[in-house]
């Protein structure tokens, strides 16, 4: 009895080793969604025992409801979907918006850097001698986007 007779009698049961390596490769492999194929292959290992059908059938559900878990997760667990109560958490620069700052290196050519706290952040707006007050309006990438701040 060779490895090929052992996997064809085990039948549907396959599908549920099917399921473990993609489930083992998910935790390996960063940045491909191998789980949403190895609950496809959970579901058909179920189809499997429950109705008996052809090894092939199995293949053609197997694709179809990889292909619907898959777009499912694509729609409902996508980040841009989901909503958080601190959506700026990880875009610290956005935080400041709105921020009076202190102008550390003058701002010349619409360039400048700006003092927020104790870090000096590049800075974007219309010129500004050194130690002058910029209110903080936007953000271009890293660099926070400034204007004269009225006192």
């Amino acid at each position: 009895m060779g490895l090929t007779d052992f996997f064809w009698n085990l039948g549907a049961w396959n599908w549920f080793i099917v399921a473990v390596a993609l489930m083992a490769l998910e935790s390996v492999v960063p940045g491909v969604h191998f789980v949403w194929f190895g609950l496809a292959a959970v579901i058909v290992g179920f189809l499997g025992i429950t109705i008996d059908i052809a090894w092939e059938w199995q293949l053609v559900a197997f694709a179809i409801i990889s292909c619907v878990t898959v777009f499912l997760a694509r729609r409902y667990a996508s980040p841009d979907v989901t909503h958080s109560d601190e959506p700026d958490l990880n875009a610290r620069a956005t935080q400041y918006v709105g921020r009076v700052v202190t102008v550390e290196e003058a701002i010349a050519d619409g360039r400048g850097k700006v003092r927020v706290g104790d870090t000096v952040w590049n800075a974007l707006g219309s010129d500004a001698p050194q130690g002058a007050r910029v209110k903080i309006t936007g953000t271009n990438g890293n660099c926070l986007v400034v204007e004269h701040a009225l006192s």
